[in-house]
């Protein structure tokens, strides 16, 4: 057995990269840079009103413009990426795209988020591709830090995907971000995703939902959109975290991890609290008589193809990656599943803990048992995407907190 390292390694499993809008257009596909062309002034005005709806003026102001506007460029400028990394102690990193939320979102809505509303499939496809092949040059730049996910619309074309995928796992990524709303497209628990799980297992590739998807309501920039309705905004701020859940239900519910037992999900950024309530739900439907009582009898079939309870799909085939802000939210790790939790601090997101990673990380992991803080921090997730131990160790050693950083004497 391997001595314990003197430093933690922590691995944010949840952070952003992405290029300004105009910087993707070298990364499209010639074919569609006319588009892009002719699209670039209206997607500014849509982010734009994006921004006025979810963004305070004066946050934006201290935000944005005012003192970590310099460390926001580690969006895009590798070199400002590895110095916030090290400020922070993060040794590695898996890196979602949105770098700077509607700043940097890859071109034709091919977000993390992946609306399927009012969307050219084609388009998006288009601005995927463009991002998938920046992403995957930006992590090669540091391969034992980076873990770059691949944006795959896998609604529309099923071969499509399947050829993305591999491509992606070809060039060292290590995931794809589906989307979490499907709309009227066909949703997860139907047989026409099946090819595609096989070549995420074959290929290694973990499957990644992202908090921030919801039904747009008419749009941002629609006036007749609901948007434009008292306390819409927080509506679709509180209605996100389901919506991130919802494949969960589906792949487990639907039998895609009874028949694809090595495929997995990681579900990032929404609050942890509700994987408890989520799971024992479950569970209470399938225990026949137990809880659901007469209720639950009359329903049926509601096992349908599963052969263990659904707690336990979900123990085996699905991680759950927060910002832990708080220390009642790590104090539920157990009833989440210790091994199925990771950490993710967001940078550069406003939402997230950067640039105040420190104080949070001291708050809220003070009084965990080191083993268990380790396995939250890094452990798992140095496991999950495959990290390179020997090339990570020693940056940890280097940059990491060390063991007075967590002690509640501090």
């Amino acid at each position: 057995m391997e001595p314990k390292m003197e430093r933690t390694l922590i691995i944010s499993a949840d952070t952003h990269a992405g290029l300004p809008l105009e910087g993707y257009r070298e990364w499209l596909d010639p074919r569609y840079r006319k588009a892009f062309d002719e699209r670039f002034d209206a997607e500014i005005v849509e982010r734009n009103a994006e921004r006025e709806i979810f963004f305070d003026e004066d946050f934006e102001a201290e935000w944005v413009q005012g003192r970590v506007a310099t460390g926001m460029t580690g969006a895009w400028d590798s070199g400002e990426r590895i110095r916030q990394m090290d400020l922070d102690g993060v040794a590695a990193e898996v890196i979602y795209p949105d770098g700077i939320t509607e700043n940097n979102a890859p071109p034709f809505a091919a977000s993390f988020t992946l609306p399927c509303e009012g969307i050219d499939p084609e388009l998006q496809w288009a601005g995927a591709r463009a991002h998938n092949r920046w992403i995957a040059e930006f992590c090669a730049e540091v391969p034992e830090r980076r873990a770059g996910l691949a944006v795959v619309p896998i609604l529309y074309d099923t071969h499509e995907a399947i050829r993305e995928i591999e491509w992606a796992a070809e060039h060292g990524l290590r995931g794809v971000i589906i989307p979490a709303v499907t709309g009227s497209y066909a949703a997860y628990n139907t047989m026409r995703y099946e090819s595609i799980w096989s070549a995420c297992v074959d290929s290694g590739m973990i499957l990644h939902v992202h908090g921030g998807a919801a039904p747009y309501y008419g749009g941002f920039t629609n006036p007749e959109s609901t948007f434009n309705t008292p306390g819409m905004t927080e509506i679709y701020l509180t209605e996100f975290a389901w919506w991130a859940y919802r494949p969960v239900w589906f792949l487990i519910l639907g039998g895609v991890f009874e028949r694809h037992p090595a495929l997995r999900l990681v579900v990032s950024e929404f609050s942890t609290s509700f994987v408890p309530i989520v799971k024992g739900f479950m569970d209470g439907r399938f225990a026949v008589g137990t809880i659901g009582g007469h209720g639950t009898t009359k329903l049926g079939p509601y096992r349908g193809p599963l052969k263990m309870k659904p707690s336990e799909y979900f123990d085996r085939n699905v991680w759950v990656c927060g910002p832990f802000r708080s220390a009642r939210e790590v104090g539920e790790r157990h009833a989440i599943g210790l091994g199925n939790t990771i950490w993710g601090h967001d940078y550069p997101h406003p939402e997230g803990l950067w640039p105040a990673t420190e104080e949070f990380l001291t708050k809220t992991f003070r009084d965990v048992p080191d083993d268990e803080r380790r396995i939250i921090l890094g452990e798992t997730a140095a496991a999950l995407y495959a990290f390179d131990r020997r090339a990570l160790d020693p940056i940890a050693e280097r940059i990491g907190p060390d063991r007075e950083f967590f002690s509640s004497d501090q």
